[in-house]
């Protein structure tokens, strides 16, 4: 059975490169990734290795509110706010690092201000360390993730408000 990290980094070679279609089987299990159009974030990954059991589906939880309590405002100034932000997002499924190295300070901090070409920080995936760009000037007002933790493709990593 492949490792997930080998499956990782297939999903990442398929996906920056121009293949549409791409199968591997290998020791009874079975990749199958396919790009629906030029979106690889629609990809579809089957991989088969036992049959499959149902599990039966949970009974969805709703939360009760009582009658007696307050309804607290919804702060729209906030939500519109947070929609004027840009997010910067990962390109890839790896581990988050906010520095170059353990000793090195972080590249950006809440309130640092960021060119489209500024380092913001490093995905690593499968011993590849890639720098991620800004993409757009402004300030960063959040850090989403914590330095080491794993990111998935496509998760929000930065929250910058452009100039």
């Amino acid at each position: 059975m492949l490792k997930i990290q080998e499956i990782r980094e297939i999903i990442r070679l398929v996906d920056q490169s121009s293949i549409e279609e791409f199968m591997y089987e290998h020791e009874g299990s079975k990749i199958k990734l396919k790009k629906k159009g030029a979106l690889a974030a629609q990809q579809k990954v089957v991989i088969q290795e036992q049959p499959v059991q149902q599990i039966p589906a949970q009974p969805s939880v709703q939360p009760v509110v009582q009658q007696n309590e307050p309804q607290q405002p919804v702060h729209t100034e906030e939500k519109k706010e947070e929609s004027n932000l840009h997010k910067i997002t990962s390109p890839m499924v790896g581990t988050f690092y906010n520095s170059s190295s353990p000793e090195a300070g972080p590249y950006v901090q809440t309130g640092t201000k960021v060119k489209q070409a500024s380092v913001v920080c490093i995905v690593e995936a499968m011993k590849l360390f890639n720098e991620i760009e800004a993409e757009v000037t402004g300030e960063i007002v959040e850090i989403l993730v914590e330095n080491g933790q794993l990111v998935e493709y496509g998760q929000p990593l930065f929250l910058v408000k452009p100039e």
